[in-house]
């Protein structure tokens, strides 16, 4: 008898089969009995009558608990109704192993007990979803750059200085050296850009940030591409076809994991590039009307994103925030004193950033003297250096966080739930 899983059902209309799976619910009717069986590629109603499958299959019933592991089998047949549209008219039923007490039952449970039992959490069906958008989600990000000509290349997990800001580093030792895991692989995609024109990097990045917010992880992943010859401008178009891609391919094939998730996805159909955009000061003016008490040339906050997203129908471009509220390798416009060429792109329905970037400062020795402003030290960013000295060139690039964006075109409450295994201020386990 061949052995297939729940997701290839279809194809084998009228044929006795056999599934192994866990058991997500039971009920009976009389001399009926009605198993639900998921095997992680779908649901499955799995149909005993009495007197058509094995008395003792029709005995095990009693035995069945949530998420104990069975093996079935039964004819596949049409039903409209069920899971999938198909269902199995069983006859055999055996139990291979029990799950006493399994303790996330169907009842509302608090936060702190499902993520201390998030290995077992991720069992159901709404998580089950979201991983499943995530995975569309990632594989839409490769087939973005891949299919534009664009070069995958790793970046270091480990090293030597910090990119984003020293507050935020893990400081590890590299034998009897110091070492950081990484913030970001962008200033090595800088020196890849210089020997392969389009590039990106996907990984985890880490930030030591002692934040609580819906919004933070520890551990994110970040893809980060950087493009010779591109300026500010360039790098927001690419930004904005890629975000217009990433959301309609998973409208396009994830729609059965949107609607479980209950997702409205009436804003999200509306996400086509161009996107609209924004002066730093444009958007200081729309912000103060909601929060008077902003000062003029501070960075935004979640509040203040919210204020500025929620006046357009699209995710929304902030560029030329100003320099001294920006890594010491974004470029100064020279046309405007004191403002960075840099741009961030703000979600729709308040959930903020979802990309950072900009051009980056291709002057020798203007970036020597923001690697002295921002009291860094030279020897460390000596190589990263060498790229002004040998050929420099104008390019750009930005960072994608990918759990913040799961949790946009999901329309997730936390960011808690967009990675199997979060990684949070206070929590490290499981």
């Amino acid at each position: 008898m061949k052995k297939i899983w729940i997701a290839d059902l279809k194809e084998h209309i009228g044929q006795t089969i056999q599934l192994s799976g866990w058991v997500y619910s039971t009920r009976s009717s009389g001399k009926i009995k009605f198993l639900l069986l998921r095997d992680g590629t779908g649901l499955c109603q799995c149909v005993y009558f009495r007197g058509e499958c094995e008395e003792q299959s029709f005995n095990n019933f009693e035995q069945l608990q949530q998420e104990c592991m069975v093996e079935i089998s039964g004819t596949v047949r049409l039903e409209p109704r069920s899971p999938g549209g198909v269902e199995i008219s069983a006859k055999k039923l055996s139990l291979i192993s029990s799950s006493n007490a399994y303790p996330i039952t169907p009842k509302e449970h608090g936060t702190d007990f499902l993520m201390n039992h998030r290995h077992l959490w991720l069992r159901s069906k709404r998580q089950v979803a979201i991983m499943r958008v995530r995975h569309e989600i990632v594989r839409a990000i490769r087939d973005f750059f891949d299919h534009r000509g664009f070069t995958l290349i790793d970046s270091p997990i480990f090293t030597p200085s910090a990119c984003e800001g020293t507050s935020t580093l893990f400081e590890t030792k590299y034998f009897e050296e110091k070492a950081f895991l990484s913030q970001s692989g962008q200033l090595y995609m800088e020196a890849a850009a210089a020997a392969l024109g389009k590039v990106y990097c996907f990984g985890p990045t880490f930030r030591a940030e002692k934040s609580k917010t819906r919004r933070h992880l520890i551990e994110f992943w970040m893809v980060e591409p950087e493009v010779a010859f591109n300026d500010l401008y360039d790098n927001m178009e690419l930004a904005e076809q890629f975000v217009e891609y990433i959301v309609q391919r998973v409208l396009k094939n994830k729609s059965e994991e949107l609607k479980s998730l209950e997702r409205n996805t009436s804003l999200l159909e509306k996400i086509k590039a161009p996107f609209p955009r924004l002066h730093y000061q444009e958007a200081v003016e729309i912000i103060k009307k909601e929060n008077p008490d902003f000062v003029d040339g501070n960075d935004f906050g979640g509040t203040d994103e919210t204020i500025v997203s929620s006046k357009f129908e699209t995710p929304v471009f902030v560029h030329h925030y100003p320099s001294a509220i920006k890594a010491f390798y974004m470029k100064e416009d020279p046309k405007e004193s004191g403002s960075s060429l840099s741009c961030d792109l703000l979600a729709t329905e308040g959930y903020g950033e979802i990309i950072g970037g900009g051009q980056r400062e291709e002057d020798l020795s203007i970036l020597l003297q923001k690697i002295k402003e921002h009291q860094l030290r030279e020897e460390d960013f000596a190589w990263y250096m060498d790229l002004r000295k040998y050929g420099s060139f104008p390019h750009s690039g930005f960072g994608l966080g990918v759990e913040r964006t799961v949790g946009w075109i999901c329309g997730l409450p936390h960011v808690r739930e967009t990675i199997a295994f979060p990684r949070l201020y206070g929590r490290n386990y499981p």
